[in-house]
């Protein structure tokens, strides 16, 4: 599965952003689908994932409250809205997918970069006045 994220820029502290990965090749409908973050000068961390059928997410607790994950099968995307930016959400985003859902009922797995097969290019939010 090859993934291309999209959606990401400049926003002001408070803003919503949403952010869009298309994916192609493979079955998109069978896999885990998530994405990640990375800092300028820090680890790469989980933010959310989503089971094959949408009916589990799993969030950060960062983001608990203020981001979104979605899926549409049909279209073969994954979305992230975020509401209520802050200036540490800045950070490239990455979206990421696995053929085994299975990745998904594990905490240590789920957040674990590693867990995942496929990977996005990323796309850069940057939340500034």
């Amino acid at each position: 599965v090859q993934l291309q994220a999209f959606g990401g820029g400049l926003v002001q502290p408070g803003g919503s952003l949403r952010l869009s990965c298309a994916a192609s090749g493979g079955t998109f409908s069978s896999a885990a689908m998530g994405w990640f973050r990375q800092a300028p000068g820090k680890e790469r961390e989980f933010v959310a994932a989503i089971s094959p059928r949408g009916g589990n997410t799993y969030y950060t607790d960062s983001a608990k409250g203020r981001f979104t994950i979605s899926r549409d099968n049909a279209k073969n995307t994954v979305d992230l809205h975020m509401n209520s930016l802050k200036p540490e959400d800045t950070a490239v985003y990455y979206c990421v997918g696995d053929p085994s859902p299975s990745t998904l009922l594990s905490s240590r797995r789920r957040t674990t970069p590693g867990s995942y097969d496929y990977w996005g290019q990323g796309t850069l939010v940057t939340v500034s006045s």
